[in-house]
Formats: structure tokens, sequence, C-alpha cells
């Protein structure tokens, strides 16, 4: 197993991708640390190599305590840091400054502080990799919230300078962008539970299905592979880069890859009363 005698730290671990992903991890033979406000939603999927510890990562002395608990366990030798949500939700010429330094808070100086205290520890064991939740919303505009969409571009940024900052310590840092992914992250930003959740959550599942050229809505397991080969000596010569996971969301306008979709030129032939 990739991950025998390895402690993973997986942060915002009760639900969606980090829930995926600790459950991944454990199967493939390390010792998982969960650290999510939800702790009662983590406990859900605590075993003999699953532990859970609550964390709000947005405290700093919740960030070092996890780290020193996953000391106590052999580690760390994994850092996913994970932890998220769809956060203000205003457009820039809309926010507020408490609004902002909340997002940024919870998306990306939760990042730094998880691997400025992650790093020593994996240094002091020779070495370890850290994985950071981005998203294609770094990647253009629209995709999601704009404060949203500017801390993910920072995590980008900051995966790559920490790659730099950290090789000396052989620890190598790396981001997975996930595309339109089947969690409740969509639902939760707009306060929708129960069964207009499930029924929110069926109208994204078809909306995905139409969006990318891989037929389907991304799932979490999907991102799970990803961050897994990213962690693991699989991936022993990748640093500081970034992996798109998106069902090929990102490559082009849907005319680019569905032939039912006519594109400028076609629609122009069209008019014309042209065929080809």
């Amino acid at each position: 197993m990739r991950f025998a005698g390895k402690v993973a730290v997986v942060t915002g671990g009760a639900s969606g991708i980090g829930r995926a992903t600790a459950l991944r991890f454990a199967e493939e033979g390390a010792t998982v640390l969960v650290g999510d406000v939800d702790e009662e939603g983590a406990r859900a999927i605590a075993s003999n190599a699953i532990r859970v510890q609550r964390c709000d990562v947005t405290r700093e002395d919740d960030i070092v305590a996890l780290v020193e608990a996953a000391q106590g366990l052999g580690g760390p030798d994994i850092l996913f840091n994970n932890a998220g949500a769809g956060g203000l939700r205003a457009r820039l010429d809309e926010i507020d400054a408490e609004g902002w330094d909340r997002t940024m808070g919870l998306l990306l100086r939760s990042v730094a502080l998880g691997i400025r205290h992650a790093a020593p520890a994996m240094a002091a064991k020779g070495g370890g990799a850290i994985v950071n939740t981005a998203s294609v919303a770094a990647l253009a505009a629209g995709a999601a919230p704009s404060a949203y969409s500017v801390a993910k571009a920072g995590v980008l940024h900051l995966t790559r300078i920490a790659a730099a900052d950290l090789a000396r310590h052989r620890i190598r840092v790396n981001a997975v962008l996930p595309g339109f992914i089947m969690t409740n992250i969509f639902t939760s930003a707009v306060g929708l539970e129960g069964e207009a959740r499930d029924q929110a959550n069926a109208v994204l599942g078809r909306i995905g299905e139409q969006a990318q050229p891989i037929g389907r809505p991304g799932r979490s397991e999907d991102i799970a592979a990803a961050v897994t080969f990213l962690a693991s000596d699989d991936a022993s010569f990748v640093t500081g880069t970034s992996l798109v996971v998106d069902g090929g969301l990102s490559v082009g306008p849907k005319h680019s890859w569905d032939p039912d979709t006519p594109g400028l030129f076609e629609s122009l032939a069209g008019m014309a009363g042209l065929v080809g």
C-alpha cells in the first residue's frame, strides 16, 4: 500500500472532498488525522485508521494543535489543506472588509498557516508532501464568487512559493484544482437543506452532465484520486504544480467539444443559408 506507515493530516475531512480523501488515504494504509469544525460529521468516518480532532482553520492555535496531534502519531508526512466554504458572495464593488477578510482567512490564510506549522515537523522527519485545494475558479472569472476566486488564485501562487521555499527540506507542495464537483458546497452557500438541497443537487447534477466533455458531474472520489497521487511517491518528481481535475470544463467553449453545439462560423453559415 502506498501510504503504509505514513501519517496524513486532512483539514475539512468531515464531508465532500476531504471525507473522500481521508477514506482513500486510510484505504491505502495511512494513519489519518481529520481536522474539522464539524467534529460530529468527522466522527462518522472515525476508525482505527482515522482519528478526529476539532479544528477551526481560521484559528492559528487550532492548526498548531492539529500538527502537534499529528506529531504524536508519528507524523505528519502528508498535509492536505482542504478546509473551506463558498465564502463571500458579493461582487467586488459591493464587498465589505469584514466579509473579504473572513473569506481570505478561511481559504488562503489557513493554507499558509497549515504550511507554516506542518513544514518544520516534516523537515524534522526528512521531508513530506503537501497538497492544497485550489479551484478552476482561480483560472478565470465567472466560475465562483469573486472573493472565493481571488483566494483560490492566491492558493495557486502560494503553492509555487512554498514549493520553492521548502524544496531544501525535501517537502513537495502541489495544488489540485477541482471543477464541477458534486458536494454540498453550492447548496450550503445559499442555505438549502433537506429535500430542497437534494432537489437542487439533482438539478446541478444534470447541469454538470451538459457542462463538460466528460458527460457527468465530478465526484469527490475523483479529487481524492488526484490528491493521493500528488501525495504519493508516484509523484516524487512533481512539485510546484497544479493538477486540474474538471472533466475538461476548462478546455474551451462547448462548441469546441460538442458536435451538436454550433460555433461562430457554423452559426454564420447557417444564417447565410450555407452548409458546411
